[in-house]
């Protein structure tokens, strides 16, 4: 089985925390990560949705892209207003190759409110959650025939945050799942369950690591998704409680084959960048071979 590492900017530039994000150009973020030892990049805000001018920045490195984050209002908005939406992200990622596009749902979430506690998270009831599914099945199917899957991430303070949340959502849905055991884990789920409960559905994976003894301290009816993340509630693999090495081989159990990409939002003057993404490349490198992956960069074998 094959397998790539990419990784995300999001350890270099936090979208919706300014103050942690390491004031380092495009260039600069690529070149750490490439040396670092990871081949693909998920897109953030400093990237130009053009492959005429990233294409080139990209080959300097050694990188493609692997996939980037869709902010998705398919919840409470209309399914042709989001295919506008999407429309230039996705005619992007299929000039870039990427494998999919990311798409987390932001409608009513407040993983973005820094004043908004991790208690008050939007809730759907079953007769919600059935006809949201039946709304992003039809949203990810034509994506798909536009030749741009998505894949879609439970994601904490959002409206698909919790394992019975996710196991609802994927009953009334047909679309593919982004797994990522870090933020299932702060939700509180199961992550070996969730990859035996969904394996079939899981399109892509980001290795996200939690420290427990952050969530654990968090008072839940006032401390909202970025005071944990501030706290450091997020790090790289190798670094924070999870077994990587089991959650791998789990999937590799079932046959996942793709990307496997490191999304460790933290605080960069307490987490240098670099130095992390190194860490999470070793660690990844290590259970990667423990599970019998071939790490594979986009153009062949590394």
């Amino acid at each position: 089985m094959k397998a790539k590492l990419g990784i995300a900017p999001i350890a270099w530039w936090n979208d919706d925390l300014e103050e942690l994000s390491d004031d380092v150009s495009l260039e600069e973020c690529l070149r750490q990560a490439s040396v670092a030892g990871f081949t693909g990049m998920e897109t953030g805000r400093r990237f130009p949705m053009n492959m005429d001018q990233l294409g080139p920045v990209l080959d300097t490195y050694g990188m493609s892209v692997c996939g980037g984050w869709f902010s998705g209002l398919l919840l409470d908005g209309d399914i042709e207003v989001e295919k506008d939406r999407i429309a230039e992200q996705l005619a992007f990622f299929k000039a870039a190759g990427a494998p999919c596009i990311v798409y987390g749902e932001t409608a009513r979430s407040i993983q973005g409110v820094k004043s908004a506690p991790l208690a008050t998270k939007p809730k759907l009831d079953k007769a919600e959650v059935a006809a949201y599914g039946r709304k992003m099945s039809d949203f990810a199917d034509w994506c798909a025939k536009e030749g741009m899957p998505i894949s879609y991430h439970h994601h904490m303070a959002a409206v698909i945050e919790t394992e019975a949340e996710l196991d609802l959502f994927m009953q009334h849905s047909s679309v593919p799942l982004l797994f990522d055991a870090g933020h299932m884990a702060f939700a509180g789920g199961d992550v070996l369950r969730v990859i035996d409960t969904h394996h079939d559905r899981i399109s892509h994976v980001h290795t996200k690591d939690v420290r427990m003894q952050v969530i654990n301290a968090l008072d839940r009816t006032k401390e909202s998704f970025l005071d944990a993340v501030v706290k450091g509630a997020f790090t790289v693999p190798g670094d924070g409680s999870l077994d990587f090495e089991v959650i791998v081989k789990a999937l590799a159990g079932y046959g996942y084959e793709g990307w496997f990409v490191v999304e460790a939002e933290q605080d960069p003057k307490a987490a240098p960048p670099l130095a992390m993404a190194q860490k999470g490349h070793r660690e990844l490198l290590r259970v990667m071979a423990a599970a019998g992956y071939e790490v594979v960069s986009s153009e062949g074998a590394q």
